[in-house]
């Protein structure tokens, strides 16, 4: 169980967030020299050098997004520069990809984050330019929502690019993309000029997601713990019928694979802030304020406490909650994660998303006057990137492409480099933890620095 440290503050880790940024820098310049237009992108490293895997083509939004974190946290123009001319000759094709679930990775953390920046007054950029952002995102969250499939309750999800039968837990950061389409004022026209609204598919798609990728302690089954989250769910494709729990990258069906919970927490904890924007004329059309709003923090609290409860004391999780070898490692708990164990990884990708989502849960509470508990998830959050960004996870050598090391990227696959003389992987990073490293320092520093707070949204209006 994590040992939330209740002392912890911002601005105690000011200075860490510095040394991230100054290591990060001359690691996003490497990378871009390597990648090349026409050529799979890097996906995570292999004796500290980033390098490409085919099946894995959700990572172009974090290579070129990580740049305008940097220029974001740093007022570096050479990073804003860098990634602007990436996104707008690369990342095109991905505004209108049909066969994946992934918008929310690639098309938000480009496009959105220029139109985001544009939004702040961040960047300069004239009329016709942030038009083009806002098409791109508009066009991104009609695709996306196209790759629907209907449940036998009458409403439906999102499918992966497994198929039409396959509901993934981390497919929840994909409505990113939905919510800005709306914010926009875009519909997606269907058949014969159906109007079909984002903004009730992004709904049915938070409600299905909480339904059955996440655990209550119900009795749903056997193995029905609160707040476990199962990665993939299976539906039935001729009638809609919920089948059961799968898993592409954890261990087993039955046990939870810990990136995917990650981002359960996070994806529900910024639903809960993008919600609360939302004219409630237009949400009683669809289901009224407080029953989303129960269902999203339901789905929040449960996640978020289970992170907590089944997390080493310093805030850094194995791969997967129930891989075997951890039973060899004893009261594993209760003691600070070991990444060079001889048994089961570490994720530290999965701990950067879920500081976030423990961070953006405390705020919600926090603006609701729930102080008690905002507390615990706040200072949880503190206490996981208290660990994260500093040694053994936060690389500063030079020679090292990756930012946070220790990260698991595809465990059962095989993907995930064992060093020399170990007997699990360690010791280099992935794209996805990077780039959501970068993202929760930023937020975390605009805290320090009382900017305004960070949303995919932009500032409230």
């Amino acid at each position: 169980m994590i040992h939330i440290n209740l002392a912890l503050r911002p601005a105690d880790l000011r200075t860490k967030i510095e040394r991230l940024w100054e290591a990060s820098a001359p690691k996003i310049l490497a990378i871009a020299v390597i990648e090349s237009p026409g050529n799979a992108v890097p996906v995570f490293t292999v004796q500290g050098k980033y390098t490409t895997h085919s099946g894995a083509e959700s990572t172009p939004g974090f290579i070129h997004g990580s740049a305008l974190l940097q220029y974001d946290a740093y007022w570096d123009e050479s990073f804003l520069h860098l990634a602007r001319e990436r996104t707008t000759k690369r990342m095109g094709a991905y505004v209108t990809r049909m066969g994946a679930h992934d918008h929310g990775s690639n098309n938000i953390s480009t496009y959105g984050n220029l139109w985001r920046l544009t939004n702040e007054g961040r960047l300069k950029a004239n009329d016709m330019e942030r038009h083009f952002f806002e098409l791109a995102l508009k066009c991104s969250g009609a695709v996306q929502a196209t790759r629907w499939t209907h449940t036998a309750n009458g409403e439906g999800f999102i499918h992966s690019w497994h198929g039409p039968h396959s509901l993934l837990a981390e497919s929840i950061r994909s409505l990113r993309s939905l919510a800005l389409a709306h914010k926009f004022g875009h519909v997606l026209l269907g058949e014969r000029d159906e109007r079909i609204s984002l903004l009730r598919r992004l709904i049915e798609h938070v409600r299905t997601t909480a339904k059955w990728s996440v655990y209550y302690g119900s009795g749903r089954d056997q193995y029905d713990i609160r707040g476990r989250v199962a990665q993939e769910s299976i539906f039935n494709v001729a009638d809609g019928s919920y089948r059961g729990p799968n898993t592409q990258q954890g261990y087993s069906p039955f046990t939870t694979w810990t990136r995917g919970l990650a981002t359960i927490m996070l994806g529900f904890a910024e639903q809960l802030e993008y919600v609360a924007t939302l004219d409630g004329t237009e949400l009683e059309k669809i289901t009224g304020r407080d029953a989303l709003d129960a269902v999203l923090l339901n789905a929040a609290r449960a996640t978020c406490d289970f992170y907590i409860e089944q997390t080493p004391a310093d805030g850094i999780p194995y791969w997967d909650t129930g891989a075997p070898g951890l039973r060899r490692l004893g009261d594993y708990l209760e003691r600070p994660a070991e990444p060079f164990n001889e048994f089961e990884p570490v994720d530290s990708s999965a701990a950067v998303i879920a500081a976030q989502g423990l961070l953006r849960l405390g705020n919600v509470l926090t603006t609701r006057g729930q102080f008690a508990d905002a507390e615990r998830y706040w200072q949880a959050g503190l206490t996981v990137l208290n660990t994260l960004f500093d040694e053994p996870y936060l690389s500063s050598d030079p020679n090292h492409q990756g930012l946070i090391l220790h990260a698991v990227h595809h465990r059962p696959n095989g993907w995930d480099t064992v060093p020399p003389g170990g007997r699990v992987p360690s010791g280099e990073a992935t794209a996805c933890g990077d780039y959501h490293a970068r993202e929760v320092a930023l937020y975390l520093q605009r805290v320090c620095e009382e900017k305004p707070y960070l949303t995919f949204f932009g500032v409230p209006e």
